[in-house]
């Protein structure tokens, strides 16, 4: 068994000595507005009922399928239900 090294945990190992002269602000910034970056964050309970980003997507898109035709039911009905008002 390795025994524990004595270095503290908010010191850095020197392979990750970054040089912020070199930095540069906003480097991405451009392609993240042309290519769109979307994060949501779901709530812990949310998250639990998902094993994955693509299970999310999959239900989101079912989601809005589902609205869709829902939608489509409603604004046929809804001429008939406004004309049988008057």
């Amino acid at each position: 068994m390795k025994a524990k090294s004595n270095v503290s945990s908010d010191d850095m190992r020197a392979e990750y000595d970054f040089d912020y002269s070199k930095a540069v602000r906003g480097k991405y910034y451009r392609r993240l507005l042309k290519e769109g970056a979307n994060v949501v964050v779901l709530d812990p309970d949310v998250a639990r009922a998902f094993r994955s980003s693509a299970a999310v997507n999959e239900a989101l898109r079912s989601l809005l399928k589902m609205s869709e035709a829902t939608r489509r039911l409603t604004s046929r009905s809804g001429g008939r239900a406004a004309s049988a008002r008057r």
